[in-house]
């Protein structure tokens, strides 16, 4: 007979912190390693090895349905796959999974054909230049970072990740010969950028902080000592990031946190000429840049908070002399841009719906024209500046993903690839849906939804809800071929387009962000509100997922209204904001303050973060089913945020509903690596849903 084993008690120790005159009791502070990020207490490591052992006996039984989940959702994706290829700087570049791999390797060829892509991997010509396969095969975790190949096609410069914490080893490849050029770079983050000359490489530096601080120069074949630092930023609460123009000319250093930027450029004719700046910081002022035929191409806030296109010669950039050529307005959101030559492609959003317009030097100006109202759509890889078309992504919620290529001349869509789903998909047995909720302060908040087409509307069908929130990030209704091993099992799929993000907007975003923080929560909760009135769904019968901010939502919803979930599921989830958001030690804490707050000067900030701290907020009640993962290498939600959360939890909540805590010892923030050790995380969550919902067997 087997013994099951309860499930674990943390200690607790007695721990007191004191700000503004407020008190907070936190007998789980222990469970942070003082080491961090090198976790090596063996109690702290003792417990999350025992979560691990009680998830897997809880879960143990039901692996059956994990693996059926599993089979469907693999099934679902081609064991060989391949991209469309791009073209760059005489090369046609692709990536390409073979038969049951789960990394990619990338391949390229010279570019004999002007314009159009090559045919398949497989024909002759193709060559490798770098096996993922072969990198990780020594590694648990393996994520490639950066790639970027020089434009005379001689140096490959690559990273990876191997352990999770995102600090990446920088390498350069001679794809003449094969070989590594120097000994590798570590603390890196983000993809190298090349000068013109082929002989230089610009790259990002994190400290011990994990801050992205200091961009540097360096030279190939010479020793990395001898890197110039380019940039260096002091402000704790800015990061810094490096692009190039897409005409080549200029390699980009910009610097910020989330309302604010400053950009630099760099000749990329010159490398070794001073930086020059555009705008100077000023609280609030966001921008990003590109160039084109003698004129920079700024999106600036400055004007309107949705955004405005500005333009200015490259002689004299200084914001004196921007002039607008697109102006902000409240109905029209512009959320990126690129110059390619002739004509301005800028992305933007009406209505909470993406669309796509080209502007051309010639004064034409229209909006791309896509199969379904209902959509989203963004850039594919478009590397060459002069181009006879533009390579879009494109999706909806019932729509598999597919790559056009929009050919300027006809304005005609293209089709390049539509995503394979080798099990079969029939798009006509799906409905999808732009419903409207309205929230308790009167705010009408989008919801994208999906399910069957026989699908009951008298509440008894279960219903997975999504929602995230947070730093203007929107959640676009996309395709999900793995979702529908729960649509087949009857369930509708809902996203709740909160205030936090910036769906509607970048006023939509203010309204979920510092304090209005409670309105991104509300949303949520109303939204699921509505959705039972509406017949979808009923109390107990929804189940709810989101990942770090989206798993701080999670938290929050539990503590709101607990009887209207009948699943949570939260992944490396925000949940210990008050601590985290005191704790400037830590990377992302600086950074944050703009989004949270600063609680450690502001007693205000103090006090309403700790008003809905999911882990300040706990009290005894009866919760939902819950399952929490966590990384113990992740840099961005540490590892003893979830952690803390299940302990304190475990001895508050009043019902033997499941409470499971998952930590990836070998992860960070983005889980497995491999895409289908990916899958099957997805397939535990989805069997764990199944289970709490009373549906195991369907």
């Amino acid at each position: 007979m087997t013994v099951r084993r309860p499930p674990p008690v943390a200690d607790i120790v007695p721990h007191r912190y004191t700000h503004h005159g407020i008190s907070i009791e936190d007998p789980y502070a222990w469970l942070k390693d003082p080491g961090y990020p090198e976790v090596s207490d063996p109690r702290i490591l003792a417990y999350l090895q025992a979560e691990n052992a009680y998830f897997e006996q809880e879960m143990g039984p039901y692996q059956p349905l994990v693996d059926t989940l599993f089979a469907e959702i693999k099934a679902r994706q081609p064991e060989a796959d391949e991209s469309v290829p791009y073209r760059e700087h005489g090369y046609w570049y692709q990536w390409r999974f073979e038969h049951g791999a789960q990394y990619r390797i990338w391949l390229r060829k010279p570019a004999d054909a002007p314009d159009e892509p090559p045919p398949a991997a497989a024909a002759p010509g193709w060559e490798i230049i770098l096996n993922e396969p072969a990198l990780a095969a020594e590694h648990n975790y393996f994520v490639l970072g950066g790639k970027s190949v020089s434009p005379n096609g001689r140096y490959l410069a690559w990273s990876a990740d191997t352990n999770g914490s995102e600090r990446f080893v920088l390498h350069i490849t001679d794809l003449e010969t094969g070989e590594l050029l120097h000994e590798p770079i570590e603390n890196t983050l983000g993809s190298p950028v090349w000068t013109a000359d082929s002989a230089h490489l610009v790259y990002v530096v994190v400290n011990e902080q994990w801050r992205p601080y200091q961009a540097r120069l360096h030279r190939v074949h010479t020793s990395t000592d001898a890197d110039r630092i380019l940039y260096e930023e002091q402000d704790e609460s800015f990061f810094v990031a490096i692009d190039d123009t897409t005409s080549g000319d200029w390699v980009l250093i910009s610097t910020g946190d989330h309302v604010t930027s400053e950009v630099f450029r760099l000749s990329a004719h010159a490398p070794g000429a001073p930086l020059a700046g555009f705008a100077p910081r000023r609280s609030g002022h966001e921008y990003s840049v590109d160039h084109g035929e003698g004129w920079f191409y700024i999106l600036s806030n400055a004007t309107h908070k949705n955004f405005a296109l500005m333009r200015v010669p490259e002689t004299d950039p200084i914001e004196a002399n921007w002039q607008v050529l697109l102006a902000g307005s409240d109905e029209q959101y512009l959320t990126w841009f690129m110059r390619l030559a002739g004509r301005l492609v800028v992305g933007e959003r009406i209505a909470g719906l993406e669309q796509v317009r080209i502007i051309e030097d010639d004064g034409a100006d229209y909006l791309v024209a896509f199969p379904e109202s209902t959509h989203t759509v963004g850039p594919g890889a478009n590397a060459e500046y002069h181009t006879p078309y533009l390579r879009l992504r494109y999706q909806s919620m019932i729509t598999p993903e597919t790559e056009f290529d929009l050919l300027f001349t006809t304005r005609a869509l293209i089709t390049r690839k539509v995503q394979v789903i080798p099990s079969g998909y029939d798009p006509a047995e799906y409905v999808t849906e732009r419903l409207t909720a309205a929230a308790r302060d009167g705010t009408r908040v989008p919801v994208s939804i999906v399910y069957r087409r026989d699908l009951p509307r008298d509440g008894s069908a279960p219903l997975y809800l999504y929602g995230y929130g947070a730093y203007g990030m929107a959640v676009m209704p996309g395709f999900s071929a793995s979702r529908l091993s729960l649509l087949d099992r009857g369930f509708s799929f809902a996203i709740a387009h909160i205030r936090g993000g910036d769906d509607l907007g970048y006023a939509w975003y203010e309204g979920g962000k510092l304090a209005n923080r409670t309105n991104t929560f509300n949303d949520f909760v109303d939204v699921a509100r509505f959705l039972i009135d509406s017949g979808y769904t009923h109390a107990g019968r929804i189940a709810i997922a989101g990942g770090s901010a989206g798993g701080e939502l999670m938290g929050a919803v539990v503590n709101q209204a607990p009887e209207l979930w009948g699943a949570v599921a939260a992944h490396v989830p925000f949940v210990d904001v008050l601590n985290t958001m005191l704790d400037a030690s830590l990377p992302l804490t600086p950074i944050e303050w703009p989004e949270w707050g600063n609680p450690i000067e502001d007693a205000g900030a103090f006090r309403h973060i700790l008003s809905y701290s999911p882990y300040d907020q706990l009290r005894p009640e009866t919760y939902p089913p819950m399952l929490l993962t966590a990384g113990l290498n992740d840099p961005r939600v540490t590892y003893w945020e979830p952690a803390k959360y299940v302990a304190k939890l475990r001895r508050l909540k009043t019902d033997d509903n499941w409470l499971l805590l998952k930590t990836n010892m070998d992860a960070g923030h983005r889980g497995q690596s491999g895409r289908f050790d990916a899958l099957l995380e997805l397939a535990e969550e989805y069997a764990f849903m199944l289970v709490s919902l009373g549906l195991a067997g369907s």
